[in-house]
């Protein structure tokens, strides 16, 4: 787990990140509709998961903006970590509880698809929250419901900065599929700026996805 420590005292976001996390603590929150018909088209070619697949484009959109990569070290100093991984609950239909737990993030999708799977057959019989290395991010989902709006009040004594990001049930629409998503981030390092671009950037690379999928590195 490798980062680079911040220099509050002369960081552009001095000024805001103090205000932020001191008198005025505050969470963005934004729901917004995506259209996943490349995806879902992509991940039953490749004989893929959805879930799996989505955590993917997410993680991938998260780690390449340093927005959604700051943290705090164990002395407790703001930090931006190199990479962050999902942080994702598995359901289990039979006992209607689930367990949450992290896959280490590679920009390999078929790779990356490989750990969730092995993971969530690991886990499978665990419940509630498994250890957590500090560098994540939170993913949730309610596959059973399209939603228009989600609200997620969060009450926590622990110092956390990661974007939370939760999706909700897919469905067809003027021959599209489209999946309401809801992503909440920390004021003190993300403007509504930032927060909307991450849509943007999630719509792009959807919109590419085959493209972005194999593509190879040099």
């Amino acid at each position: 787990m490798h980062y680079t420590k911040i220099d509050i005292a002369t960081w552009d976001r001095k000024e805001l990140f103090e205000l932020y996390t001191g008198k005025l603590k505050i969470r963005m929150e934004l729901t917004a509709d995506i259209d996943v018909t490349n995806l879902l088209q992509y991940a039953k070619k490749k004989g893929l998961r959805f879930y799996p697949t989505m955590i993917w484009a997410v993680s991938k959109i998260i780690n390449s903006r340093e927005e959604f990569r700051y943290g705090y070290n164990e002395a407790g100093e703001l930090i931006l970590w190199d990479q962050v991984s999902p942080s994702y609950t598995d359901f289990n239909s039979e006992t209607e509880n689930f367990v949450k737990f992290i896959t280490e993030y590679t920009d390999d999708l078929t790779e990356f698809h490989a750990r969730v799977v092995a993971d969530c057959a690991k886990h499978k019989n665990e419940r509630g929250f498994l250890p957590q290395p500090p560098n994540n991010f939170d993913i949730s989902c309610l596959p059973w419901v399209r939603y228009q709006n989600l609200s997620l009040q969060i009450e926590s004594e622990e110092k956390s900065l990661f974007p939370i990001v939760i999706w909700g049930k897919y469905q067809e629409e003027n021959g599209r599929v489209m999946m309401p998503v809801t992503t909440i981030v920390h004021h003190a390092v993300s403007d509504g700026f930032h927060l909307s671009r991450f849509f943007k950037d999630l719509q792009d690379l959807i919109d590419r996805f085959e493209e972005v999928a194999e593509e190879k590195k040099v």
